[in-house]
């Protein structure tokens, strides 16, 4: 996996804008609401909402840490990107798009 590969994954999602946040970090957003973001230095890093069950799972597995500034609303930070195949990520990334996307208002989503 690599920044390009996650970068695609995101772009190919409606209504995606990305930006360059705290100097180094590239953030994609649904609406202005951030869903997926990842350092541009190395090595590769990515942060993404993940569901409150998988958050408890998944920050049990070696390579995936609660994100920090972000756990507490179930945020997740994959250190070891080769520990999801590109179907999982694709899936992981949707979801978070997804689920950021889902708590805009009708006037947000209107704008998009």
């Amino acid at each position: 996996m690599d920044i390009e590969t996650i970068r695609d994954i995101c772009k190919n999602l409606p209504s995606v804008t990305e930006d360059i946040k705290w100097g180094n970090d590239l953030c994609f957003m649904i609406g202005g609401k951030m869903f997926c973001v990842t350092p541009m230095n190395t090595p590769l890093r990515v942060s993404i909402k993940v569901t409150d069950e998988e958050f408890g799972e998944m920050t049990n597995l070696q390579g995936i840490i609660p994100a920090p500034y972000a756990a507490r609303y179930k945020w997740i930070l994959i250190e070891d990107v080769n520990i999801f195949s590109q179907k999982k990520w694709e899936y992981y990334i949707a979801q978070s798009y997804n689920m950021v996307k889902s708590k805009l208002s009708k006037k947000e989503l209107a704008g998009l």
